[in-house]
């Protein structure tokens, strides 16, 4: 098995055995970026000098004998909306183009003071709206399984990176399936962690209130792994919770005996496709041959999850991105005479079709005339979301329900028709209205060999049964080990 096909404990582990060493890891994974990332795509900024430099730098520590972090030299690919301090962070827009982040969001700190070593800044949705990460204003990242088909959004060079071995863990932001969905397409394991369990600080800002940093990587264990490093209280992020740390890495164990799965039938409805829709079917039996017990049940506000999401996020959008105004920062028109004129052709230009589109929506439904039709009520479903979620995790460990309605779809099938690219989210943007946390496993194949994924779903900071659950399963299909990704055409 070659050096990038392995998961962090692999590496880990060969590390502490000397059947490696960190310098040979970042070389291969810089060769691996030469030679397939012209096939992907997945990178706006690639740092593999300084990863091999910073490698050779820690190694030297490690052979005096010199005390590291637990994970130093591990290389990791971080979304490019998230602020690196030095390195440009343009989230992937024309408006952003050539910002160099004077700071480091919290999560980088953290990542940096475990000693890991950033590979490059990875592709996205502009500002992280979007399904496919066909809305990038540079480039449209490809997926390894099939380079004619889109690997999902908005954290979609996050995905691709870690499916085609670039990277051997990400960072992305999942703000309505943004992590889970392109972890679907890609089958690599997605986690959106409960809102306020990861520090939002440099992130920047899509809808404040569904946003959240979380792990992508090639199996449960390293999941929990990332998850470790990233968590945790900040002052400098307001609604950062206040917990007790949690080893998330305990939770890995081969065991759901016991446990109580709900199915929820809105989710399994018109508008899932019957190959996705019988490899969850093969999943909740093998969950029930484990030891769980499956019951169907049902969230009927589910059904209003979707427009509830698009009402609250673009109102966010509306006002989160009105700060890209031409003046402070970002990209300035320079066909101007006035200020007005320097506004309007400042946002015209840096912004992208679909950016704009949702900033129009927020800025509708947020209008005066609009407001309590709108926004108001939006925020009233909510309230009854998060509500019926709760009942039913009274009776439920966790639910069970497909990641995305389908799989990958065919690039520039859905770019242009903004309503069917929407339908991509169904599955997952309930989870961000109602705060909780959401992993999204491989738990199959279709009849053409693409990745089909499995979502989970926790009660609020329920973190460690998902993962529990989640390695279970994974240990049961080993996905990994049947399947790898072809790069066909």
């Amino acid at each position: 098995m070659e050096i990038t096909e392995l998961t962090v404990h692999e590496l880990q582990d060969k590390l502490k055995k000397k059947e490696i060493t960190l310098p040979e890891i970042t070389k291969a994974y810089a060769k691996r970026i030469e030679e397939k990332e012209k096939d992907v795509q997945a990178f706006l900024t690639i740092l593999t000098e300084e990863a091999e430099k910073q490698s050779t730098e820690i190694q030297q520590k490690v052979d005096k004998g010199e005390e590291i972090g637990n994970l130093a030299g591990i290389p990791i690919g971080i979304k490019d909306n998230i602020c690196t301090k030095g390195i440009k962070t343009t989230c992937a827009s024309k408006m952003l183009e050539n910002f160099v982040s004077p700071y480091d969001a919290t999560v980088m700190e953290k990542i940096k003071a475990e000693g890991m070593i950033t590979l490059g800044k990875l592709n996205m949705d502009e500002f992280a709206m979007g399904a496919s990460t066909e809305y990038s204003a540079f480039q449209k990242t490809r997926n390894p399984w099939n380079l004619n088909t889109v690997q999902g959004g908005s954290s979609g060079g996050s995905a691709a990176a870690v499916a085609a071995d670039l990277v051997p863990w990400a960072l992305g932001s999942d703000t309505g399936g943004s992590i889970r969905q392109p972890a679907s397409f890609c089958v690599v394991v997605g986690l959106k962690p409960t809102y306020g369990l990861v520090s939002r600080y440099g992130l920047v800002a899509f809808a404040s209130s569904l946003d959240q940093i979380g792990p992508i990587t090639k199996d449960v264990e390293d999941c929990a792994m990332l998850l470790n490093v990233i968590t945790g209280h900040d002052e400098k992020d307001t609604t950062s919770e206040n917990r007790e740390k949690v080893d998330y890495t305990k939770a890995i164990r081969n065991d759901v005996k016991g446990m109580r799965i709900g199915i929820p039938k809105e989710y399994f409805g018109e508008g899932i496709d019957k190959e996705v829709k019988e490899a969850l079917e093969k999943a909740i039996q093998t969950y029930q041959e484990l030891g769980a017990t499956v019951e169907e049940c049902s969230l009927d506000i589910a059904n209003y999850a979707l427009a509830t999401y698009y009402i609250i996020a673009c109102a966010e959008a509306s006002s989160n991105l009105g700060r890209f105004d031409g003046i402070r920062y970002g990209y300035r028109t320079p066909n101007y005479n006035n200020l007005k004129e320097l506004y309007r052709h400042s946002r015209s230009e840096g912004f992208g079709a679909e950016v704009k589109r949702r900033i129009i929506l927020g800025t509708y439904v947020l209008s005066s005339g609009y407001y309590d039709a709108y926004y108001k009520k939006a925020q009233q479903v909510r309230t009854l979301v998060k509500k019926e979620f709760e009942e039913a995790f009274q009776k439920y460990d966790f639910l069970l329900t497909p990641t995305a309605p389908n799989v990958a779809f065919e690039i520039g099938t859905k770019s242009n028709n903004p309503l069917e690219m929407y339908l991509a989210d169904i599955c997952t943007v309930s989870v961000n209205i109602a705060g909780l946390p959401g992993i999204s496993i491989p738990c199959g194949v279709n009849s053409k060999q693409m990745p089909i994924g499995m979502q989970l779903i926790g009660p609020k900071f329920s973190e460690e049964t998902l993962l529990q659950a989640a390695y279970t399963f994974e240990q049961k299909i080993e996905f990994r080990k049947k399947y790898r990704p072809e790069f066909k055409k």
